[in-house]
């Protein structure tokens, strides 16, 4: 009957847990605008990171149904993950809507990529582009050659793609590069990192307009009289942006592992399994929305969960409790966007959460469903039992044997019979024999000489 309340437990959170995923990513975002000649007015803001890019994929697509006829990406970025960078390049290459760049603050690093992919670059007054050498994620500037050859070429053939200066793009990757005043427009020596004003961009060709707002750009594109649709980020892609960061994504496995961990083992508190069921519930939603995970991810996740629950109740030698562990792994993996940094965080996570399992199973000890299997009740007289008499006091004394011992046999003691034992010699009845050792109730005896 127990089993089947624990189950019971915990069957409704595990369905509602799957409900959830699927109805908070229907949050997703409104449906495709009215068809018509519109403009979309995207922000791209703080850091690139995969949240950005599958939010960036949604607007795209949103303006393509649309028909829209052209889409200005209102950037302020400080940069972020190449690889994301990429695919928003590849994103604005391969749309159907012409992009047009509108650099608010700044564009640098990762944000200068994005932006030299684009048709038109219009910058503020004041704004910047450029900076764009590959960093690791302390800040600290990545001098590998083949890293930095890779991102430079990536850099000069999106500078290509509209008649810019690959010199320049190179220049903002390598300080090995050196820029003449002559042949590029601006100077610049080895040892330094380009970056550029709106000024210097408009003046090298990495601007192609300088405006103060994005109405301005608009009027000089001649698309003043346009409907504006202003794209903005939902609540749920917020969230999920910031779930998907390495740091919080760790975080919350090692809370859904040690959680769920602790209320399995050491049933009764409630609140571990609830911590561990809402991370677990973040991680996926987060990678759902995201659009790296899928349904699959979630219902592999689900499966595991109660296959580790069957492996308590139900004997099966590991193999539930092994297929669980895989499947829960597989779920995981299967909803990150890049499976070895996924498995790297899930190491990391499940090692810090062992930690965490083993010091409040030991401050929990005597909750453990390890109690079941261990009998825990002390046999005192105490407690209404009744110890059999110590027979200590017999070591050292002799006594006379009354039958043989073959080993074991009755001797006769301070005129009391005992049973003995030898240490496996023969002794016939009537020879005299000494106590040598007493364990518990156990006495064992050699003859005399």
């Amino acid at each position: 009957m127990r089993v089947n309340r624990w189950g019971k437990r915990w069957l409704a959170p595990l369905l509602a847990w799957f409900a959830v995923v699927v109805s908070l990513s229907s949050f997703a975002g409104p449906a495709a605008a009215e068809a018509g000649p519109a403009v979309y007015v995207v922000p791209v803001e703080s850091t690139i990171e995969q949240g950005l890019q599958s939010y960036l994929e949604r607007a795209y697509k949103d303006a393509e149904e649309a028909e829209a006829e052209r889409i200005i990406l209102v950037i302020s970025t400080p940069g972020g993950r190449v690889d994301s960078a990429e695919q928003i390049g590849k994103l604005i290459r391969e749309s159907d809507v012409p992009t047009t760049v509108f650099v608010e603050d700044m564009a640098v690093s990762a944000g200068t990529y994005i932006a030299l992919n684009a048709e038109h670059i219009v910058m503020k007054p004041n704004s910047m582009i450029g900076a764009a050498a590959v960093v690791d994620g302390s800040g600290t500037l990545i001098d590998n050659p083949k890293t930095i050859s890779y991102w430079t070429t990536k850099m000069t053939e999106a500078a290509k793609l509209n008649g810019r200066n690959p010199n320049i793009a190179a220049k903002m990757v390598d300080v090995n590069v050196v820029l003449d005043e002559k042949t590029d427009g601006i100077a610049k020596g080895k040892g330094e990192i380009l970056s550029l004003g709106a000024e210097d961009a408009l003046k090298v060709g990495y601007a192609d307009h300088i405006a103060g707002s994005v109405d301005e750009t608009l009027q000089w594109l001649k698309l003043g009289d346009r409907n504006v649709i202003h794209f903005e980020m939902t609540a749920a892609e917020k969230l999920a942006r910031w779930l998907v960061q390495p740091a919080v994504m760790t975080i919350l496995l090692i809370l859904g592992i040690a959680g769920l961990a602790i209320e399995l083992l050491v049933p009764g508190f409630g609140v571990p399994g609830i911590v561990g069921l809402a991370a677990f519930i973040l991680y996926f939603f987060g990678h759902y929305v995201a659009g790296f995970a899928g349904l699959e991810a979630v219902v592999l996740f689900v499966v595991g969960i109660v296959l580790l629950i069957l492996e308590i109740f139900v004997p099966s030698f590991g193999i539930l409790g092994t297929l669980g562990s895989l499947s829960l792994v597989g779920g995981v993996v299967m909803a990150a966007p890049d499976a070895v940094k996924a498995l790297v965080s899930l190491a990391l996570a499940f090692v810090i959460a062992i930690v965490i399992i083993f010091w409040f199973a030991k401050r929990n000890n005597k909750r453990g469903v390890w109690n079941r299997f261990i009998l825990r009740d002390a046999l005192t007289a105490e407690e209404g039992y009744i110890p059999a008499p110590s027979l200590d006091w017999l070591a050292g004394k002799s006594g006379v044997t009354l039958t043989p011992l073959r080993p074991a046999g009755t001797v006769e003691i301070d005129g009391e019979r005992f049973d003995v034992v030898t240490a496996g010699e023969f002794i016939q009845a009537g020879k005299t024999v000494k106590v040598v050792k007493v364990e518990g109730v156990r006495v064992v005896v050699r003859e005399e000489v």
